[in-house]
C-alpha cells in the first residue's frame, strides 16, 4: 500500500478506524491537535490558524498561518501530505461539528487529493468516504451493508459497479440526481470504477479497513 498520512481535523471525532501504524505520519490541524493527544497520539507535525484550538500549541514542529486565507486547516494538511510524497492519507474530525461548511469543503478535499492521484478517505459518523477520479476502487469479498456512489462536478461517464446488487455497466451518473444511493455489498468482491469525471463513495464503517 505504501507509506500513509493520518490527519486529525476539529469536527466530531468518534475514535479511531484501525491501528496507528509505526511509520504513520500524523498531522494535527488546529483543534484536531487535541484529538490526537486524547488517543495517547504524537504528531509529528501541528498546522492551522489555531482558531479552534485557541492557542497555539507547545510543539517542536507546528505552522501557524493566518485565519484569512483561501484554503481550510485541513485543506493545508492535504497538501502538505501530498507534498512530501503521501498518497495514501486517512481523514479524522472533518465530518460533523458545528459547521456544516467545513463538512462540505472536506468532501472536496477528498476530491482533491483523488484528482492528484492519491487516496484520501474521510472517516466519521459511522461512515467512510472517498473520492474515485478517472480510476477505480475495489473492495474484497465479506463486505455487507449499504453502499452509495454519487457523481461530483460534472457527469461521470464509463461508471462501472461490479459485485454489487446493483450493478452497472458502462453508464453514466448525474450530479442532479441520486441514483447511485443505497445500493448493498453483497458479500462478493467489489469494483467502483469511473472512465471520465469524479465519484464519491461512502460505505458503513462496520465493515473491514481497506486502507
Amino acid at each position: 500500500m505504501g507509506k500513509r498520512c493520518l490527519i486529525f481535523g476539529a469536527g466530531d471525532f468518534e475514535g479511531l478506524y484501525g491501528p496507528v501504524r509505526e511509520d504513520d505520519f500524523l498531522i494535527a490541524a488546529d483543534g484536531g491537535y487535541r484529538y490526537a493527544v486524547e488517543q495517547g497520539l504524537f504528531p509529528h507535525l501541528v498546522l492551522g490558524d489555531f482558531d479552534s484550538l485557541g492557542s497555539v500549541p507547545q510543539h517542536p514542529h507546528v505552522v501557524q498561518v493566518p485565519v484569512e486565507k483561501d484554503d481550510t486547516d485541513m485543506m493545508l494538511a492535504v497538501k502538505l501530505a501530498l507534498e512530501r510524497g503521501y498518497r495514501h492519507m486517512v481523514l479524522y474530525g472533518g465530518l460533523g461539528g458545528a459547521r456544516i461548511d467545513h463538512t462540505l469543503a472536506n468532501l472536496q478535499t477528498l476530491l482533491y487529493a483523488a484528482r492528484r492521484g492519491a487516496a484520501a478517505y474521510l472517516v466519521g459518523r459511522g461512515a467512510v468516504i472517498t473520492a474515485v477520479s478517472g480510476g477505480t476502487l475495489s473492495f474484497p469479498s465479506g463486505f455487507a451493508g449499504y453502499l452509495s456512489v454519487f457523481a461530483m462536478g460534472p457527469d461521470a461517464e464509463g461508471v462501472t459497479l461490479r459485485g454489487l446488487k446493483y450493478e452497472l455497466h458502462n453508464g453514466s451518473l448525474s450530479a442532479g440526481f441520486p441514483l447511485g444511493v443505497s445500493n448493498e455489498f453483497t458479500g462478493r468482491a467489489a469494483e467502483i470504477s469511473v472512465a471520465q469525471g469524479d465519484l464519491l463513495v461512502t460505505w458503513s464503517l462496520e465493515n473491514p479497513v481497506i486502507f
